[in-house]
């Protein structure tokens, strides 16, 4: 785990908050009123404002949830405040559009996928995350860079495809960008790559020559995506630059980079309001692992509090192989589970990412997440004491004395008081699973007197 990988949703645990004291003041309310309403709407406002998003989007989101909101059917109905709060929901899921999380479908082989955008936006790194999901998805991607300017980039996008495991083309002699790109699309027809993610050069600012360079090398590979690379934590600046390259060569999608910064946000809720264009990917941390299609209905869900359980379980999916998770059933319950079975679901827990980021996604769980020290150091201290262990004594710690126990806390790096903590902690775990194995056994067997014929 990257020491500096953080939720992707801290973007945005300030304007969660200011969500949560809205809808909490609006439960307390005896009875649900236009003022109230009024004085609900006056804070999601500020909130959104605060946030940086766009003014105009603003301005039209409120209108809509106040048209909706001071309906008589949502006054008076038993729930005013979950109807207000879904309301909002429905309204916030609208500022993005229909959703295209991911790539363009398309039948053409090889794919191609052009990344551009501003300088130190993170496009390279962005190209390397990409190629890593397609690898996920049984896809086989060549990567490329056509920064000739900044030959910084052509090594920076070589190292980190070594590091991914990806193929990198490697023209080192070429120094026209269009020429590259034709060649890598070559090359991955001959060898069998399905997929050629284009690096591109960027600036500081739009300039009439990076737009000619870009557009020449649209006309030359005809990809089907062009994804503009959006630093989230540049706000509004992020949203004026996407505009432009729309304007000029056509961007098919956007990706955020850089969302697990504590920037304000408001990049995320303006950018498909604004340029018309949909968010295909979200940047979720610094690993080569951490880039996702965006689902707004994901995020939405998490800014209100609600959590966001299906991303739980595909977190869980990829850390922990179906086999492994039947095996680790069927040893609970025969209460077989021993220390060597605690410390390896911890260490999937730890491949799943840090520990704020997954009770970020439990519903309710969201703020507390965000102000609990949660850096997974507890959980590596604890895998560290089990590892110190003989296997005897991880499958039977009945075994343990003062001696087994001093050698164990100077192998591991801990304490005899942590040793005992954990050894106490795992028996009183051993007895919960034999009552909650007991009490199932009784309520299959209570189940199956009721359903015989009397």
């Amino acid at each position: 785990m990257e020491s500096g990988r953080r939720s992707g949703s801290l973007m945005f645990n300030s304007l969660g908050s200011r969500f949560e004291a809205v809808f909490g003041s609006l439960r307390r309310e005896v009875r649900l009123t236009p003022e109230a309403v009024e004085r609900a709407l006056r804070e999601i406002r500020l909130a959104l404002l605060e946030a940086d998003v766009n003014f105009r989007v603003v301005r039209a989101f409120i209108d809509r949830v106040r048209d909706r909101a001071i309906d008589r059917g949502v006054l008076d109905s038993l729930t005013p405040s979950q109807q207000v709060l879904a309301i909002v929901r429905d309204e916030l899921l609208a500022l993005f559009g229909e959703p295209r999380p991911g790539l363009a479908a398309t039948s053409a082989r090889p794919q191609v996928v052009l990344l551009v955008g501003l300088q130190g936006t993170g496009k390279t790194t962005t190209t390397a995350k990409l190629g890593r999901w397609l690898r996920k998805q049984q896809r086989h991607p060549l990567l490329v860079s056509t920064d000739v300017r900044r030959p910084a980039a052509i090594e920076q996008l070589a190292v980190l495809g070594e590091r991914a495991g990806l193929r990198v083309h490697a023209a080192a002699s070429s120094a026209d960008p269009v020429a590259r790109a034709t060649a890598a699309v070559d090359e991955a027809r001959t060898l069998g790559f399905d997929a050629v993610l284009v690096d591109t050069a960027g600036r500081l600012h739009v300039d009439d020559a990076l737009m000619e360079e870009l557009v020449a090398i649209r006309d030359a590979v005809h990809p089907s995506d062009v994804l503009f690379v959006a630093d989230a934590m540049t706000g509004q600046d992020a949203v004026k630059s996407a505009g432009e390259f729309h304007h000029r060569m056509g961007v098919t999608g956007i990706v955020l980079s850089k969302m697990d910064g504590d920037s304000r946000g408001g990049a995320a809720l303006s950018v498909v309001s604004v340029v018309n264009v949909p968010v295909a990917f979200a940047a979720t941390g610094e690993g080569l692992d951490d880039l996702e299609p965006f689902r707004p209905e994901r995020l939405v869900s998490r800014l209100l509090g609600m959590g966001d359980v299906l991303s739980l379980v595909e977190k869980a999916e990829q850390a922990v192989a179906r086999e492994d998770a039947a095996a680790m059933a069927d040893r609970l319950r025969r209460n077989e589970f021993t220390l060597e079975d605690l410390r390896d679901q911890m260490r999937a827990v730890l491949r799943m990412g840090p520990l704020d980021q997954l009770l970020g996604l439990v519903p309710g769980l969201g703020r507390a997440a965000a102000g609990a020290e949660l850096d997974g150091s507890a959980v590596v201290r604890t895998a560290a004491i089990i590892d110190s262990m003989t296997p005897g004594e991880r499958r039977n710690p009945s075994v343990m004395n003062g001696s087994r126990r001093r050698r164990i806390a100077r192998g591991s790096g801990a304490s005899v008081q942590h040793v005992n903590q954990l050894l106490r902690q795992f028996a009183e775990m051993k007895k919960m699973m034999k009552r909650a194995a007991a009490s199932g056994r009784t309520g299959r067997r209570k189940a199956l007197r009721a359903a015989l014929p009397r």
